[in-house]
């Protein structure tokens, strides 16, 4: 066993013991009358981006200023090394480096989300541990999907129970069928949710039933559903998520915590006029441009975007026009 993970088996009772003492919030949208959680992921969390230099090196001189802008927007917290943060991109070393980088410049009242899933469980529980030890307060974990058709709900239950029972941080599972190929099974979820160190999900799929159907199947557990995408936020609100974790938040920061902010005071009208100017550029930043995308669009609203790391390509003169006019039809430019 590695050393890493004995660490985790030793401290995991302590662990245990302080999450149960620590002081226990309200869910907000999602939460039945009188339900309590221990920890609150409701509000909005952008998946940061990794900045790179001309030589496609980490920057982290630009990742902190974009964290110092980002500290003025109302945000739940940051996610580090998501999907849009390039994690597949990144060597062990700078994924470390790159959460012990946000949590230096994260206010401590801000939660951080750090991606950790690897292809077997003992990489994703080794780094998961070092996760916890950079800074992060909670482990993004994403399916496991190199060998797709022998992840059965069985194996994926599995997967997801050793890592919740090493990690010395909670965990909520990531499904992001459009990069995986593998949509995290219903039965899996209502499973899982009943362990106690899995405090969630960040559903990417946009099945809005079956986001309703997870916090409806998990109502009794300490577990929270979290939005994958802006596109359909309210939503997703609507069934019953906590909060999202929205690419476009990268961008339109403010825009995506007044929403959050209307959905919970029940402004309904207000939030759809503005969800719907969000649907057509936070589809231009995922689906139609990816993240050469988004960190185009993060360049004209005064963040650093820089390239992206080979193999993924920048935008033709086309696309960024194209790019540029669906921000401005919207209003937003």
């Amino acid at each position: 066993m590695a050393l890493s993970t004995r660490l985790a088996a030793s401290l995991r009772p302590a662990l245990a013991a302080l999450r149960r003492a620590a002081p226990r919030h309200c869910r907000g949208l999602s939460t039945p009358q009188g339900s309590e959680l221990s920890f609150n992921l409701g509000g909005i969390f952008p998946p940061l981006a990794t900045p790179f230099s001309p030589t496609q090196e980490v920057d982290y001189g630009q990742l902190e200023g974009n964290l110092r802008r980002y500290a003025r927007i109302p945000f739940r917290g940051l996610v580090a090394l998501g999907s849009n943060g390039e994690y597949p991109y990144l060597a062990s070393r700078e994924r470390v480096e790159v959460v012990s980088c946000v949590r230096r410049a994260l206010p401590r009242d801000r939660l951080l989300l750090a991606g950790s899933g690897c292809e077997s469980t003992q990489a994703t529980i080794e780094l998961t541990v070092s996760m916890a030890e950079a800074g992060a307060d909670v482990a993004l974990v994403v399916t496991p999907c190199y060998y797709r058709g022998a992840m059965t709900t069985a194996a994926l239950i599995h997967h997801y129970t050793e890592v919740g029972d090493a990690s010395p941080i909670p965990v909520v599972l990531y499904s992001v069928p459009a990069n995986t190929g593998l949509d995290l099974p219903m039965e899996a979820v209502i499973t899982l949710a009943q362990h106690p160190n899995i405090i969630g999900i960040k559903d990417s799929g946009g099945d809005i039933t079956r986001m309703g159907l997870m916090v409806h199947k998990t109502r009794q557990e300490d577990f929270q559903v979290l939005a994958g995408s802006a596109g359909f936020l309210l939503a997703s609100y609507t069934v019953g998520a906590s909060g999202g974790v929205c690419a476009l938040a990268n961008v339109l920061g403010d825009p995506l915590c007044q929403l959050d902010h209307l959905c919970r005071t029940g402004q309904w009208q207000e939030a759809r006029d503005l969800q719907h100017r969000l649907i057509e550029p936070n589809t231009a930043v995922t689906r139609r441009f990816g993240i050469p995308g988004l960190k185009k669009a993060m360049e004209w609203f005064g963040y650093y975007g820089g390239p992206c790391r080979a193999p993924l390509a920048p935008l033709s003169p086309a696309q960024v026009e194209e790019l540029r006019s669906t921000f401005s039809a919207n209003g937003w430019l």
